[in-house]
């Protein structure tokens, strides 16, 4: 029996802020991005985009394309089908989380108070 609060379907490899911004941009654009539009849309520098694509790409969620256009190359990056299957999963575990989260509140002012007494 697992445990109520595991969460074992929160990917690790998802989970990483970066990865999950990455991964969320590329489910909204299924047809693929541009390396530097992905960059730009993710708020990451072109080291770190390409150390989570690595990432992302040898766990088989991400597929790059390399080509050029008008002599330039280009690099597009979409998210693979298992890729999409995961996030799928990821997201579902989520949404757990946040429910039992909102259970969890305590009455607006409450938690101030016992935040400010446990000092």
């Amino acid at each position: 029996m697992a445990a109520r609060f595991e969460y074992a379907g929160l990917d690790r490899v998802i989970h990483e802020r970066a990865r999950l911004g990455i991964v969320t941009s590329l489910a909204s654009h299924p047809q693929g991005l541009r390396f530097n539009d992905l960059k730009q849309l993710c708020g990451l520098t072109d080291g770190n985009l390409s150390r989570h694509l690595a990432v992302l790409e040898t766990a088989g969620m991400v597929a790059i394309e390399k080509s050029f256009r008008r002599k330039r190359p280009e690099t597009r990056c979409k998210l693979t089908r298992s890729g999409r299957a995961r996030f799928v999963v990821y997201l579902d575990q989520l949404q757990h989380v946040v429910a039992d989260a909102a259970a969890a509140r305590v009455p607006h002012g409450l938690g101030k108070l016992a935040v400010e007494g446990a000092g």
